[in-house]
């Protein structure tokens, strides 16, 4: 399937700097720095944006072009036609980066560890690079025909489910498994499997976080008044603190007749034997306080 690249303008906390965020990755393992056009000579991407009279720095890096500029110009002027002419070369095809054409260039090196979950049946591996865009789950291995890496996850026997997100791997394992005799097995697995380049997932089956949003911002528009409050305390409150501890939960609906809530849990969340019970009542009690009497009670569905 061929890539057709789109760029979406990313704002940063520094004003002189914005990102322009692919819905593909453009590296792999290695992040570049240019100053000035002479040190772009192998990206001939870099090049071609060094001509642009206001550029002063680039960085690119994974899925993501980032550019500082000179005051001259406000990045409201121009932010767009950027992101206009980045589109355009990827997607004639064009090399980003001339990796053969660099000088041996230090391989960046991967690290693994695997952090505890609230749930007992699920770890999390964190590396030290982005892996995706946007979370993806996986339920058995009929779901990985884009997910390489995960399509391997599943040949070890004690592999249940796997969840991915930003930059880490929170794997379910069956009951009859130990996380004392698998662990290492697994974090060396994963680490060696990043070091070596290969693709957490298929080219066209990346999405862009900015991608996410916009189709989780049209359905947002599309809910009541009182989901739309609903979704945003989960937002809000919920879901960070539910991300720390390797999972996701998602609102699913809200019946105004019933005052019932249903949401999804996901990753680590999904199956836990206290997850369920304390989101449930935990998501209860706080809607019930922020809503007043437009909410009654809360089901917590495994996703």
């Amino acid at each position: 399937m061929e890539k057709k690249f789109e760029i979406t303008v990313v704002p940063t906390s520094n004003p002189s700097i914005v990102k322009f965020e692919a819905n593909f990755f453009l590296t792999q393992h290695t992040s570049y720095e240019f100053d000035n056009i002479d040190q772009a000579k192998n990206s001939p991407l870099a090049q071609q944006l060094f001509y642009l009279p206001f550029v002063k720095r680039l960085f690119i890096a994974q899925n993501f072009i980032a550019i500082d500029k000179y005051e001259i110009v406000a990045w409201t002027d121009v932010q767009e036609e950027v992101a206009t002419q980045i589109e355009a070369y990827l997607n004639s095809g064009a090399a980003v980066i001339h990796e053969t054409a660099q000088p041996a260039a230090k391989k960046t090196a991967i690290t693994v560890y695997a952090e505890s979950t609230p749930n007992p049946s699920v770890l999390k591996f964190v590396a030290n690079k982005k892996l995706v865009t946007a979370i993806h789950e996986f339920k058995n291995i009929d779901d990985t025909k884009d997910a390489p890496l995960v399509e391997k996850l599943f040949h070890f026997p004690f592999v249940k489910e796997v969840f991915i997100d930003e930059n880490y791997i929170s794997i379910t394992k069956y009951d009859r498994a130990d996380w004392n005799d698998i662990t290492t097995e697994l974090r060396e697995f994963i680490r060696e499997y990043l070091a070596d380049g290969k693709e957490v997932l298929a080219a066209h089956a990346t999405t862009s976080s900015a991608a996410v949003t916009q189709q989780a911002d049209e359905h947002f528009e599309q809910l009541d008044e009182t989901s739309k409050d609903i979704v945003n305390i989960i937002e809000e409150y919920i879901k960070p603190a539910v991300a720390s501890d390797g999972g996701n939960i998602l609102f699913d609906s809200y019946d105004p007749n019933t005052k019932a809530v249903k949401v999804i849990l996901q990753g680590a969340c999904s199956g836990c034997p206290s997850s369920t019970f304390t989101l449930k009542n935990g998501i209860e009690t706080m809607l019930k306080e922020m809503l007043k009497d437009k909410v009654e009670t809360v089901e917590a569905i495994n996703g």
